[in-house]
């Protein structure tokens, strides 16, 4: 079905993928998995005949029968991609029902079930929704819906679970494996890759380490064992008992009136389903979604509703980073000089002082200058998420709010970014899927369900001891997720 033959692809100055070579049959699943920048998703769009610009590529590519050049895409529908970041390829002008008839009258096919593979509502209240409607988690599965309405032969799935919550997460894996047709999988989720994956690939620097079925389960190669190995040793909290953030009624369309104190130096998890209003809550606490009712303090000091009205002062002390790394860059600005950015317009720094400490920053997360300097399409989706870290860092925030940001990180570099923030002196409010990370990083819980807060506490008594019947479907679901947590 598949066969790459010494693929490489080179641009000015580093090589991307270094001749590489694999084979998959029909019906099976091929996981490749490796750091971020390890080259998998330039892998990935070669068999869609998808290339940087200005990179020379050599090798065969050859995709249910079809000879794959730079340039020369299988015919259409042959390959059907998801990508890791949805909001890129959703159109935010049309309406999602719209945009599903337009490609099942392409292919020939049925909008009603391409939804239910995708477990997504096919009522007339959720089709008339525009993509920013929706929460990440079914912007992912509505573009499975998308590719699933071409009949594809091959399905690529580039970080298919990122932003899904444990029991979609299930519905997504169980889809993935019954679909009858070939899928290369890109995931740093390495419990998707040993429930999916007939054969394993392990890249690192554009190179295969090693490949098998039983990678994750005996490696051979050091790298592969720090993969699976990698953990991240938190440090203890430095909490005090005063209050830093103290959220009273609030309520939105989505929020009903939720309260919840955030202590000085707290690290609070937010957990739920995909939809639930978690992220809705955290735009709201960053003013970059307006509230209905209810207040939002911080210190004592209530803040405005949106960050238009928030001062400097205001906006630096509150900092967010976003699930879609991506789409909060400017294409077109070197990385480093959007990261100075920050101190320079929240903190008064001067340009050349505030270069210099991105240049740190961004250095700290393991991004060197030469990558630094790069625009943000140079820049794997790993490698921007720790960008954008270092960017709400220059704020030197009292609370720093992240969206699902380890979500697109390999394991090492995730159980670096871990260590990180849990160093830093700060509260931190993590908006997360990942129940084990949850556990191993937060103080406290709270669980968000249909717009409510309905359980929090410790994260120990919440987690292990869940007493609402939606926490015990999130922590409970699968044995290897009980035994993390």
């Amino acid at each position: 079905m598949i066969t790459v033959d010494d693929l490489a692809v080179a641009v000015p100055g580093r090589t991307l993928v270094d001749r590489i070579s694999f084979t998959l049959p029909a019906t099976k699943t091929l996981a490749l998995v490796g750091a971020s920048g390890s080259g998998k998703t330039t892998t990935a769009l070669a068999l869609l005949g998808e290339h940087p610009p200005g990179a020379h590529v050599t090798g065969r590519v050859v995709v249910a029968g079809h000879q794959v050049a730079p340039g020369q895409p299988p015919p259409p529908g042959t390959v059907g991609f998801i990508p890791q970041h949805p909001s890129a390829v959703l159109n935010p002008v049309l309406r999602i029902g719209s945009v599903l008839r337009q490609i099942a009258a392409r292919h020939g096919t049925g909008v009603s079930e391409a939804l239910r593979k995708a477990r997504l509502p096919n009522d007339r209240d959720f089709l008339r929704r525009f993509p920013h409607q929706l929460s990440g988690g079914q912007q992912q599965r509505l573009v499975l819906a998308h590719a699933l309405l071409a009949d594809p032969s091959v399905i690529v799935a580039d970080e298919p679970t990122t932003g899904q919550d444990a029991i979609t997460r299930a519905e997504v894996a169980a889809e993935l494996s019954g679909l009858g047709v070939a899928v290369v999988l890109l995931s740093h989720d390495l419990g998707l890759v040993r429930e999916l994956a007939d054969q394993v690939v392990v890249l690192k620097d554009g190179r295969i380490v090693e490949s098998g079925p039983a990678v994750l389960d005996a490696p051979r190669s050091e790298y592969a064992k720090a993969l699976i190995t990698a953990r991240a040793e938190m440090s203890k909290t430095r909490m005090e008992p005063l209050p830093v953030l103290e959220i009273a009624g609030l309520g939105t369309e989505i929020l009903r009136e939720v309260d919840l104190d955030v202590t000085r130096g707290e690290r609070l998890a937010i957990v739920g389903r995909s939809g639930s209003g978690k992220t809705t809550l955290a735009r709201c606490v960053a003013g970059l979604r307006p509230w209905t009712s209810g207040s939002v303090q911080l210190v004592d000091h209530p803040l405005p509703r949106s960050s238009r009205r928030r001062s400097r002062a205001d906006l630096a002390r509150v900092q967010y980073v976003f699930q879609d790394a991506r789409a909060s860059f400017d294409p077109r600005r070197a990385v480093v000089e959007q990261v100075a950015r920050t101190a320079v317009r929240l903190r008064g720094l001067a340009s050349p002082a505030a270069r210099g400490e991105a240049f740190e920053t961004l250095a700290s997360l393991g991004l060197g200058r030469e990558t630094a300097q790069r625009r943000p399409d140079g820049l794997s989706g790993g490698e921007l998420q720790r960008a954008a870290l270092a960017r709400a860092l220059l704020a030197h925030p009292d609370v720093l709010i992240c969206d699902e940001i380890t979500s697109g990180l390999d394991p090492i570099t995730q159980a670096e970014v871990l260590n990180l923030l849990t160093g830093l002196d700060l509260t931190l409010i993590v908006i997360s899927h990942d129940l084990p990370l949850a556990a191993r990083i937060a103080d406290r819980v709270a669980v968000i369900h249909e717009g409510r807060l309905i359980e929090h506490g410790p994260a120990d008594q919440v987690l292990r001891h869940p007493s609402h019947p939606v926490t015990r479907a999130l922590t409970g679901l699968t044995e290897e997720s009980s035994h993390a947590l």
